[in-house]
């Protein structure tokens, strides 16, 4: 009760009625679509399997003690190491043609942008298919490479873990740009001005003036590649063929094929807190250099 008392005096006393009326829309949205599924699913995973597919509510821990498996385990850090490898390729490939375009002449930069964005005017299960078409034995790429050197024999690109990497960095691509691009796009040009006018080369320039003034896009652009990368099961199970289990595919088998819903919930569970505590860690790894260096 004490609680509750100091909790609704603090609400009194920083939010009027006019307040709450401005916050209700977007307070109802998030409760309804955001706090009422993921307690949903939380209920669900202590929940057990029903012996036709069902749900038997006797709660339980043990859909949690199954995630010790080293199975599921191994799986997660697949999935893990998946993510981090295309959101460091996505970064690489992405910071360069983000500063091309933020120091590019000012009326070709909505061209260059709409580049970026056009992908999303196509379904992503389509551009998906796409990669198929291009990846696959007879595909475009293997024609291609063919054609210019008859003496090799094409690889085999499609099902594997190289077209999953592939397709993640394709339709992930432009989440790391768009934040670069903002960041870079706010430096002041002075600023890089100064530093060679004080004697530092362009990578001098770069490193101690570009770089740290655009790590906020770098932070934003690694959270949105990461995030759904880590999660995905569409791009792996299309690209990958299923021969390679991600941890995305193994919480979908479990909704769909497995119908054991409260262990996809758990493994879901499990999937959340481990992209939040890698967030809220890389955050404030990124808050203390950037301290450290002021």
């Amino acid at each position: 009760m004490k609680a509750w008392y100091r909790f609704n005096r603090f609400f009194r006393e920083n939010f009027d009625n006019r307040v709450l009326i401005l916050l209700f829309p977007a307070l109802f949205w998030l409760v309804l679509f955001f706090l009422v599924p993921i307690a949903s699913i939380l209920i669900y995973s202590f929940a057990e399997r029903g012996t036709y597919g069902g749900v038997d509510w006797t709660l339980t821990p043990g859909n949690y003690r199954r995630l010790l498996d080293p199975l599921y385990l191994g799986i997660l850090w697949r999935s893990i190491v998946t993510a981090a490898v295309s959101t460091v390729v996505c970064l690489i490939l992405g910071y360069p043609f983000a500063y091309y375009v933020a120091r590019y002449q000012y009326r070709w930069r909505t061209v260059l942008l709409l580049l970026v964005v056009v992908p999303f005017w196509t379904n992503f299960l389509i551009r998906t298919y796409a990669w198929i078409v291009i990846l696959r034995a007879e595909g475009v790429l293997n024609k291609l490479l063919v054609a210019l050197f008859p003496d090799i024999t094409p690889p085999e690109l499609l099902y594997t873990p190289v077209a999953v990497h592939i397709g993640l960095i394709y339709g992930y691509l432009p989440f790391m740009i768009l934040p670069l691009y903002a960041s870079l796009e706010q430096i002041d040009g002075a600023l890089i001005d100064a530093a060679k006018d004080l004697g530092a080369k362009p990578w001098r320039a770069f490193l101690n003036v570009t770089l740290p003034l655009s790590l906020p896009g770098v932070v934003a652009g690694s959270v949105l590649v990461f995030i759904p990368t880590v999660g995905a099961f569409i791009t792996p199970d299309l690209l990958g063929g299923g021969k390679v289990n991600y941890i995305g595919n193994v919480i979908a088998r479990q909704f769909k094929t497995a119908r054991d819903w409260p262990f996809g919930s758990a493994l879901s569970f499990l999937l959340m807190g481990v992209v939040l505590v890698g967030t809220v860690v890389y955050f404030r790894s990124m808050r203390g250099e950037r301290s450290s260096g002021q």
